[in-house]
């Protein structure tokens, strides 16, 4: 597994976010049976780029959390069976390396900074969040329906709740809090 991290914004990040991010990317392949090795690339950028990326890419000219850009379209998701199409093949493998090439992910951290303070949590569980959040979209899945939605949210908060990534492991009360995420 190869995870090109890049912090190209000046926020500090208080916390071993290389190795957190290994932790999730690993977790979720595992969990949802990813048969290859694979290449994510996450970069930490500010809201002013994540902006221009999203007007760029989406059309959409406003500042948001996490971007995520597929390079393989998994349907239904976690389908990896796909790749054993010659043509789908070609385009999702590192030649040099035979890895199978998930995407990228772009991560505002001044935004995951401002939600952490919204929701009471940690910026260490904000960013986990997003980047479970985005591995689970490079992979295929989705939230366009209540279904689909509620199938991501279930996946998110066990993937990073056996990671010990929690809301309620953060709160000094030891209650939970069940809004957003």
């Amino acid at each position: 597994m190869t995870i090109n991290l890049e912090n190209e914004q000046k926020l500090e990040i208080p916390f071993n976010y290389e190795e957190m991010a290994g932790q999730i990317v690993e977790k979720i392949l595992d969990e949802e049976k990813c048969p290859y090795e694979a290449e994510v690339s996450i970069t930490f950028v500010d809201d002013e780029e994540i902006r221009r990326v999203n007007r760029e890419f989406r059309d959409i000219d406003k500042v948001t959390d996490v971007l995520s850009f597929p390079v393989t379209q998994f349907t239904p998701p976690a389908d990896f069976s796909i790749l054993e199409d010659d043509e789908a093949a070609a385009d999702s493998f590192d030649p040099e390396t035979g890895e199978l090439q998930l995407g990228d992910i772009l991560i505002s951290v001044s935004r995951a900074a401002k939600q952490a303070e919204e929701y009471g949590h940690s910026l260490k569980r904000e960013i986990g969040f997003l980047i479970a959040h985005s591995m689970l979209h490079l992979i295929g899945y989705d939230h366009m329906t209540e279904e689909e939605a509620a199938v991501m949210e279930e996946k998110q908060a066990k993937y990073l709740s056996d990671l010990g990534i929690t809301r309620d492991s953060e709160l000094p009360d030891g209650g939970l809090r069940t809004d957003r995420h």
